[in-house]
């Protein structure tokens, strides 16, 4: 009896979830990409040698996912990595004029201009192209505009600083020291806790006309570290930019700069491990300014061809007398050719110079060659 009670109440169950399926549309897809390059990265330190490897590999953004309608106004959409790891989990309510949305998408500062595919089609993101993932987040989209109240991130490096010894060079230690200004070589100590009282706030809007578009955005957090060596500790960031693109016949033009405060506590994605983040040095916290921008140049041959070029920069640096930029550029060129609909390749040649960090070493350089091939079905 009790077999048969289970068994009825798993027919039951899965009868319900047939029936919740059936009256939603599912509209499932997927794409595998494999990333087939050489690299050649110079650490640039002293003697240090030139890593020569081979990429032959699963890129980490495959992906298998769906888009869902349940009726006119409910929808949502999964996507699931390669990890396996969720990248998109949310669900939207569409009214006259807009959509909320709730769940895990990307952030309304995240724009693709370039497609550079090297390291996971890396697309300058990092290097010129803000970004920050994939976040959970409240968004209200109204045409053009969006404006989102998003998961803070909270933590960084105020409890893992850096000194004034460190971060100068040994002219400017002698300033301090003949100046009888003190040169910190101790670390503070770290925070025991942190107070979060908002949500990161970000806001956009895209003009769109036939031949052109434009972009406008910004974002906004703030927590504070709490019992730090200094005593309570505000750290906030932000970051603001603009940019956009035109087409000229079969050419396009696509661009974009910003400027940010403290990028490693607001969550920027950092491919090169650059410094970022709001540090203490001397007593007192000190900001991190942070200057970025992209130009991508691109022609259609054909219906099959598409040609590619673009550079991309980012700079940060303390807002420290004396304190170095550290910065990272990159240089590529690319040909996708679509070998049916649904299948291409995108042979890349490119150079990312990491060139000196916040302490004036240098960080050497990769140069890089290879293939990406994406089927999507």
């Amino acid at each position: 009896m009790k077999k048969l009670i289970v068994i009825l109440a798993v027919i039951a169950m899965v009868g319900a979830f047939t029936a919740t399926t059936m009256a939603a549309e599912w509209n499932l897809y997927g794409s595998a990409r494999m990333a087939t390059f050489f690299t050649s990265d110079d650490p640039g330190g002293p003697g240090s040698s030139t890593a020569d490897n081979l990429q032959w590999d699963l890129q980490g953004n495959s992906r298998i996912g769906a888009n869902v309608k349940f009726n006119d106004q409910i929808g949502g959409r999964f996507e699931y990595g390669s990890g396996p790891n969720l990248r998109l989990l949310y669900g939207t309510y569409n009214f006259d004029g807009g959509q909320f949305l709730i769940g895990q998408n990307y952030t309304p500062l995240t724009q693709f201009y370039s497609d550079s595919v090297f390291d996971g089609d890396g697309d300058l993101l990092g290097v010129g192209q803000f970004y920050e993932g994939r976040l959970p987040l409240a968004q209200l989209s109204m045409g053009g505009f969006k404006v989102a109240l998003i998961k803070p991130n909270v933590g960084g490096t105020l409890d893992g600083v850096v000194t004034t010894e460190n971060i100068l060079d040994d002219d400017y230690n002698a300033f301090f020291t003949a100046n009888g200004l003190e040169i910190l070589t101790e670390e503070v100590e770290a925070a025991t806790s942190t107070e979060v009282k908002l949500p990161k706030i970000e806001v956009s809007y895209r003009y769109s006309a036939d031949q052109y578009f434009v972009d406008v955005f910004g974002g906004y957090q703030t927590y504070k570290e709490l019992d730090t060596e200094l005593g309570d500790q505000d750290v906030d960031s932000w970051v603001a930019g603009v940019g956009g693109g035109m087409n000229f016949g079969a050419m396009y033009l696509k661009a974009g700069v910003h400027i940010s405060q403290n990028q490693g506590q607001y969550g920027a994605y950092n491919p090169a491990g650059m410094s970022d983040e709001a540090t203490i040095i001397d007593g007192r916290v000190v900001d991190n300014d942070g200057f970025g921008y992209l130009v991508v140049l691109g022609y259609k041959v054909s219906d099959s061809i598409n040609l590619e070029a673009g550079y991309g920069s980012e700079t940060n640096e303390l807002d420290y007398a004396g304190s170095n930029e550290d910065e990272t550029v990159q240089y590529y060129g690319n040909m996708t050719y679509t070998i049916t609909p649904g299948f291409f390749v995108v042979p890349e040649i490119g150079f990312i110079d990491r060139q000196d960090d916040a302490e004036g070493s240098t960080e050497g350089d990769i140069f890089y060659g290879g293939i990406k091939w994406q089927i999507n079905f």
